[in-house]
């Protein structure tokens, strides 16, 4: 039997452990998902992927399964429902930059086709394949997550700058930054 030598940072917390193991770095081809990790994403600039992870349910819960057309029609009611409940984080910028990103992602979906073929453009189609040994040779931006990021910009999306898109990109797969030692780098390969 083999040792699975995960990355180092999935080892404080069980909740870590099943995110690193079977999700974190899986190529992501589906809007709903890409949607829901931009919502992510966004809510953690400033606090720790664990708090977001901890209260993961409560945002799958009041941005209605992040059915993306239905958080475009949140309006002020439903941001005031949401600011008074403790399963998501209650910052009022944050809920009202995921709504307008809600609306900037279908403008997308409806120039592209899909969120997916936009932001997989980005990358031809196919995963960015790092071979890092120790994670202090990860970056928190690159060239591609800063072009990312400029890019959204223009469009109107709000809370996603270089910095949470690159975590963004890792997280679904588009720059697969497993360490090389882990178990993971190499299913995540498409």
């Amino acid at each position: 039997m083999t040792e699975k030598n995960p990355c180092s940072w999935s080892l404080s917390d069980p909740i870590y452990v099943d995110y690193h193991d079977l999700e974190w770095g899986l190529p992501v081809r589906e809007d709903q998902k890409q949607f829901e990790f931009l919502v992510l994403e966004s809510a953690q600039a400033g606090l720790s992927w664990l708090t977001i992870l901890k209260r993961r349910e409560g945002y799958r819960r009041l941005y209605a399964g992040f059915d993306v057309e239905e958080v475009g029609r949140f309006d002020e009611s439903r941001i005031t429902s949401m600011l008074q409940d403790t399963g998501i984080i209650r910052n009022r910028k944050k809920i009202e930059s995921s709504i307008n990103n809600a609306r900037r992602f279908l403008e997308i979906q409806e120039q592209y086709g899909s969120f997916c073929s936009y932001i997989w453009g980005f990358v031809d189609g196919k995963p960015v394949v790092n071979h890092f040994k120790k994670l202090s040779d990860i970056p928190a931006t690159t060239p591609l997550s800063d072009t990312l990021a400029r890019d959204m910009k223009q469009r109107g999306f709000r809370f996603l700058g270089s910095t949470t898109l690159y975590a963004h990109l890792q997280a679904t797969g588009l720059v697969n930054d497993h360490l090389v030692s882990c178990f993971r780098h190499r299913e995540c390969m498409e």
